[in-house]
This record gives C-alpha cells, sequence and structure tokens, in this order.
C-alpha cells in the first residue's frame, strides 16, 4: 500500500519535471516482439494516467526513443513505494512495467509523443499573413509576430518594473539581427547588445548609441573597440588582458567613462548543453582575476561600473535564474567593500528559456522577478546612494516565440523509414541538425487529422543531418503541403549558412490590423556570386 506521504512526494517530483499533461494526446511505445513485428503501449490523457503522460513525454527524447537510462530516471520518479508494489503486482501498474521491460532488454525503444495542436496555436493574423504571402511568394520564408514582441517585451519591462533607477534589457541582436524588428523593439525601451562590428552597426542604424548599447565580445578585434568607443557604448570586458588591448585601441586618455566585466563562476554555477559548463567555456573572468580587473580600471581613473555574468541558455528553472541574480549581487557587494568602488549596474545576462515543445510550462517571469528583488535589497542595494540598476540581455525570450518558418513539401519518399523533403532546409534553420533541438511542426489544414505517420523532416543539403525533426508523429502528408515550423524567431535566419549555394530567405513581420511587411528579402543568385572575383 503506498502511503499518502509517498503519493504528495510522487506528485512534487512529477511537477518539477515542468511539463503541462493538457498539451498531450498521449504517448505511444512500441515494444519490439521480435525482429519486425512490435505492440504498442499507449499512456493515454486520462484523469488516472496524466502523471505517467508526463513522465513518458519526459523520458521521450528528441528523436523519438526512450533509452535504458532514460526510463531509469523515470522510474526515480515514481518513487520506491509504488515500484515496489508494481514488482509485487506485476500488471497492476503497466505503465511501470513498460519501463522496467525497457531497463531489462537494455536497447531504446521507439515511442511518440503525440501532441495537441491547440497547445501550440498559430495566431490569426499569422495565419492570415502565412496565406496572403503565399499567394505571391515562392520559396520558405520567416515571419514574425510583431504584437507578440511587443507583448513579450512589455511584460519584462512591467515585471521588473521595481528596479531603481529603470529597469532596460538589451535585447541580444545575435538571437535575430533585423533592422526593423530591432526598431520595432525600440519603441519598448530595449537597449542593444552587441558582440560584433554589424551588430554595433545596427544598432546605430535604429539610432542607438552611448549607453542604450552594451558591447561584449571575446577574441575582440581592434575595429571593433574602436567602433565601441566611437558609439560610447557601455564595453564589457570577456578578459583581464583585454584591458591592456582597450588601452592600445583607444588610448589611456579616451578610456570609457564606465567599463564592465563578465564574471565566469567556474564551479560555483552548472551551465546547459548549449553554453557548457563554465569551467570549460571561453568566455569571463575566473573569480579570483575579477577584483585585479577592478582594481586596475579604479587605478587607470574609471569611476564607473558594470558587473556581468552569462552563464545559461534557454533556462526554464526559476531557481536558476533567482540563484544567478543572487551570486551577481553578492560578488557585487563584495568587490564594493573589497574595492571601495561603486557599481551603477548589475547585467544578469540572457538565458531566460522559451518552450519549444507544447507541453513545456513556461518561466513564471513574475516569481524570477520576486526572488530577484529579494536577492537585491537582501544584499544591501537599493537604498540612497547604493542603487545599482538591473539589466539583462534576452533575445530568445522576447522574439523566439514570436517567429515561424513555413515551407512547402516537395517530396514524400519511403525507404528504410518515411521521409519529408522540404524546400526549406539546416540553412534556413539550423538548430535541429545542430543541437538535435525541437521544434514544434504543424501540417496548414491538417491540424485536426489524426497523427498516425511518423517522418523524419527534412532538407536538401548534402548533410544528413540536414533534419528538422526525426521520426516525428504527424498527419498524412502529401506534396504541395505547406509545414509551418515553430519558434524561428530566435537563432533562425541569424544562424543561416550558404552551404550547397542555398540562399537566405525572405523575411516578413505582421500585426493584428493586417499589417504585412517583408523586413528582409530573400537573396538572389546574383547576391551569391557578388563577392567572386
Amino acid at each position: 500500500m503506498v502511503s499518502e506521504t509517498s503519493k504528495q512526494e510522487f506528485l512534487q517530483r512529477v511537477s518539477k519535471l515542468r511539463i503541462n499533461p493538457d498539451a498531450l494526446d498521449e504517448v505511444r511505445v512500441r515494444l519490439p516482439l521480435g525482429p519486425t513485428a512490435h505492440s504498442v503501449h499507449k499512456v493515454v490523457n486520462s484523469p488516472q494516467t496524466k502523471n505517467s503522460l508526463a513522465i513518458y513525454a519526459n523520458a521521450t527524447s528528441n528523436d523519438g526513443y526512450i533509452t535504458p537510462e532514460s526510463a531509469e530516471r523515470a522510474l526515480e520518479i515514481y518513487g520506491d513505494d509504488l515500484l515496489i508494489e508494481a514488482a509485487d503486482n506485476r500488471g497492476q501498474h503497466p505503465n511501470i512495467d513498460v519501463l522496467a521491460d525497457i531497463i531489462e532488454r537494455d536497447e531504446k525503444t521507439r515511442s511518440d509523443v503525440i501532441r495537441r495542436e491547440s497547445a501550440k496555436p498559430i495566431p490569426q493574423h499569422i495565419r492570415d499573413a502565412i496565406s496572403n504571402i503565399s499567394e505571391h511568394y515562392q520559396g520558405p520564408f520567416h515571419i514574425y509576430d510583431a504584437d507578440g514582441i511587443g507583448q513579450t517585451m512589455g511584460e519584462f519591462n512591467e515585471t521588473f518594473s521595481w528596479v531603481p533607477g529603470g529597469f532596460r534589457n538589451y535585447f541580444a541582436i545575435k538571437a535575430l539581427p533585423n533592422r526593423k524588428v530591432i526598431k520595432h523593439l525600440t519603441k519598448y525601451k530595449a537597449g542593444a547588445d552587441c558582440s560584433s562590428m554589424a551588430e554595433l552597426l545596427l544598432s546605430k542604424q535604429v539610432g542607438l548609441s552611448g549607453e542604450k548599447i552594451m558591447f561584449t565580445s571575446n577574441d575582440t578585434p581592434p575595429n571593433e573597440f574602436k567602433m565601441a568607443r566611437q558609439l560610447e557604448a557601455i564595453i564589457n570586458l570577456d578578459d583581464i588582458t583585454h584591458i591592456e588591448r582597450l588601452i592600445e585601441v583607444v588610448g589611456k586618455d579616451n578610456l570609457p567613462e564606465i567599463i564592465c566585466f563578465r564574471y565566469n563562476p567556474g564551479p560555483l554555477k552548472s551551465g546547459t548543453e548549449i553554453i557548457g559548463d563554465p569551467r570549460e567555456a571561453k568566455y569571463g573572468l575566473t573569480t579570483e582575476q575579477i577584483p585585479e580587473a577592478y582594481r586596475i580600471m579604479r587605478e587607470l581613473g574609471v569611476k564607473r561600473f558594470g558587473l556581468h555574468t552569462m552563464v545559461v541558455s534557454n533556462m526554464l528553472d526559476e531557481e536558476y535564474l533567482i540563484d544567478t541574480g543572487k551570486m551577481v549581487f553578492k560578488l557585487g557587494a563584495s568587490l564594493q567593500r573589497g574595492l571601495g568602488i561603486k557599481f551603477e549596474f548589475f547585467n544578469l545576462g540572457g538565458g531566460v528559456g522559451t518552450p519549444y515543445k507544447p507541453e513545456q510550462v513556461a518561466v513564471d517571469l513574475n516569481k524570477v522577478s520576486q526572488g530577484i528583488k529579494e536577492a537585491y535589497f537582501g544584499e544591501g542595494f537599493g537604498v540612497e546612494g547604493n542603487s545599482p540598476r538591473v539589466v539583462m540581455e534576452c533575445g530568445r525570450a522576447i522574439t523566439g516565440p514570436h517567429g515561424y518558418l513555413v515551407s512547402t513539401v516537395q517530396h514524400v519518399t519511403s525507404k528504410y523509414k518515411e521521409f519529408v523533403g522540404l524546400d526549406a532546409s539546416m540553412a534556413n534553420l539550423m538548430r535541429p541538425g545542430m543541437y538535435g533541438a525541437y521544434h514544434h511542426i504543424t501540417v496548414l489544414g491538417k491540424e485536426d487529422s489524426p497523427k498516425d505517420c511518423v517522418y523524419d523532416v527534412t532538407g536538401s543539403l548534402c548533410e544528413n543531418n540536414d533534419k528538422f525533426a526525426v521520426n516525428r508523429a504527424l498527419p498524412l502528408i502529401e506534396r504541395g503541403n505547406r509545414v509551418v515550423i515553430f519558434n524561428t524567431g530566435a537563432h533562425g535566419t541569424a544562424m543561416c549558412f550558404q552551404y550547397n549555394g542555398k540562399l537566405r530567405c525572405a523575411e516578413f513581420m505582421a500585426d493584428k490590423n493586417g499589417n504585412v511587411e517583408m523586413v528582409r528579402r530573400g537573396e538572389t543568385i546574383h547576391d551569391y556570386f557578388a563577392t567572386q572575383l
């Protein structure tokens, strides 16, 4: 008999998965019966099995497998009491039995997560814009939701409105380097986070200058330091040796009024798959280097200072984000006491994640803000003469959910598995091929059709990892169908490339008033050859 305490502990462990089972129809696990045959175990969406549904969805990889390792982690969520009961009463807890069998067979098992289209709908004005564009534009294209971007930026501003001196998000231009989009963001008091010459010039082109620009780069060439200084941007140095390099480039008598350093906490923080272990990262000053760097700049006459860190990417865990704030504020307070300097701002970096899967629970921004606020005032900040601003440099969280890649099916082929070939490719969206990242896919006009087919959704590059999805359960697809790939508003077109002579596609922006604007034309073959001599 499972105790009430064990049940509550089980529910707590399930909640930590951050999965909303209401976004799921079912999970179908293919259990092998022999070399070519299999049976299907279904975990359905019902009041009795919704927690198991969340566990199975979490255990299934982006390419559609439950491995023995992920099965073991899944069983840990159920807890010892349930596992003992299941072992003593084989058949009474089939969802536990199946995971135990996967571990015993010691081989990965195919698993299809069937997601509800209603959990990740395309806004109607974006649907209308796609229909309008498709009438006269051939080929794939990205489209951005201007209203969604503005709403998200407004939510950040409102949530952090408690910040003394005013909160600012320096939009990470690397996420979406489009002039019209960045100009749109300036309506919401966004600054620009830049890491290259092109990004600095983009900022200048939309009217940003001075301390509305944060220049954070690494292995920085001299001309970029020079341009940042000309724009009077805040220069955020990535290494202690960059002090000498900056002096060489701009001169000791022309150092900026305000200087910032990027802090790398090393073993004090863990990273993620995208940004990696801080100890292995090329970014930032170590805990030992950071006080010396500020001391040097103080002795060089600099009187205004900022402190920055960026240790995570696409993080959905509020506590991690809050803990980053605690770490920065604690370090800032220590440096102020030890060096006799005052910080004007703390830059907590970006890293706020966005749900790529319909079932993922979004970051509770209010919870993050409240936790950061408590940590800020808890370190003694927010009083007269000691009220540094808190700023961030989110990019993905601002534009990522509001971008879509629209593509047309060119071929449907059957080999050892089924393939859907698009007119888009990894050259238009690199993340799935590069990281194995999940991007949701909707087949327009077939939202209500059963997802009874399993496909690899591919592009036409001469690379076998040119895939938008692997083993994805989708409705029956035919040549000419249009598909929409979600969450391409960040690190989509920004990471485009020209392998195989592929051309960068057009970008559009639409709003609820019916306005549709091309914000970047598609490249032509003349563009491709223009730089060849």
